[in-house]
């Protein structure tokens, strides 16, 4: 048994892990894992009190997958329930043919099953830190200085100029990634995010992309991404680095290669990528384009989890016209 995730799941993972211990399935470990990661309100990249978008709502994306079934379940753009992860995995279990739900669409079958819905899902402190940035950026004349609730905004505002200098490209690189292995071999991942900070409504990244954010196969391994989506969206991370298994590379060539493919991306904006993956033996690895950035496992055997750093692989960074260092 074991169980790899990004650095911010050290809050779910002794539960995670417990689950297996006493005989749940890796599809429960990776939930439970990210339930704690969604409720935690120092988490602002995922979940309740994650980052809003530019019009200060807080939509919320996150996906699951079977590895022994390929089964899948996901949602996106969900707003007021703070376990996405959850909707997602009914998404995939409940007798209905599809694999992500959005919108409007992915809230009326939260209501459906009836999830656990939250009135408020930000906390003052994270409001006032929207209205900060956007002023940063002048965005002064429908931004209003209140304390107590988020401006109307309508329709007619002009969003296009604004989104471009408001969205922070070091507030994209938010996630949470999950994978585990239970005790009878079974590989389920899962990812669950609330987006980049500021972000245009309506905007969708890699994490409830199957394929692209998330991917597990039990006859070869899995992976799951964290990082500016839009890259893995557009090179198919985390199904290319288990195709790279499924070809006959070891899981470390895999997962450089998955990492390699983000540089040949052109285009205006490039940000970081990260990512955790593992094979069906039990081996794992995270890869990262940022130096220092670090990953957790536990085994059944551990007393807690155990840090690992990432491998680096560096991918020039660039925003508009300016590069990122």
């Amino acid at each position: 048994m074991l169980i790899i995730a990004s650095s911010n799941g050290a809050i779910g993972i002794d539960q995670a892990m417990d689950a297996l211990k006493n005989g749940g399935s890796a599809l429960d470990a990776v939930e439970i894992g990210i339930r704690l990661v969604e409720a935690n309100p120092e988490e602002h990249s995922v979940g309740y009190n994650g980052y809003p978008n530019i019009l200060g709502e807080l939509e919320l994306d996150a996906s699951l997958m079977d590895g022994r079934t390929l089964d899948s379940g996901a949602v996106a753009l969900l707003r007021g329930y703070p376990y996405a992860i959850s909707v997602a995995r009914q998404v995939m279990e409940r007798d209905i043919p599809h694999v992500l739900l959005a919108g409007e669409g992915a809230e009326r079958f939260a209501r459906e099953i009836k999830a656990e819905q939250w009135e408020s899902m930000l906390t003052p402190e994270i409001v006032e830190v929207w209205r900060e940035g956007l002023e940063a950026v002048g965005a002064t004349q429908w931004v209003a200085r209140q304390s107590d609730k988020i401006p109307e905004i309508t329709d007619q505002t002009p969003l296009l100029d604004w989104v471009k200098l408001a969205t922070d490209p070091e507030r994209v690189h938010g996630t949470v990634n999950f994978i585990a292995i239970d005790g009878n071999g079974d590989i389920a991942s899962g990812v669950s995010t609330s987006g980049w900070a500021w972000k245009y409504p309506g905007r969708i990244g890699d994490s409830p992309i199957i394929g692209a954010g998330n991917y597990a196969d039990n006859r070869y391994g899995a992976c799951a991404c964290t990082g500016m989506g839009e890259m893995a969206i557009r090179a198919g991370t985390a199904r290319s680095l288990v195709l790279y298994l499924k070809m006959g590379m070891s899981l470390g060539e895999a997962a450089r290669q998955a990492m390699m493919d983000l540089r040949d991306l052109g285009g205006d904006y490039i940000g970081g990528m990260n990512l955790i993956a593992l094979d069906r033996n039990g081996e794992h690895v995270g890869m990262s384009s940022r130096a220092g950035a670090i990953y957790i496992y536990q085994t059944a055997s551990m007393k807690s989890y155990q840090e690992c750093e990432r491998d680096l692989v560096k991918i020039p960074g660039r925003w508009g016209n300016r590069p990122l260092d």
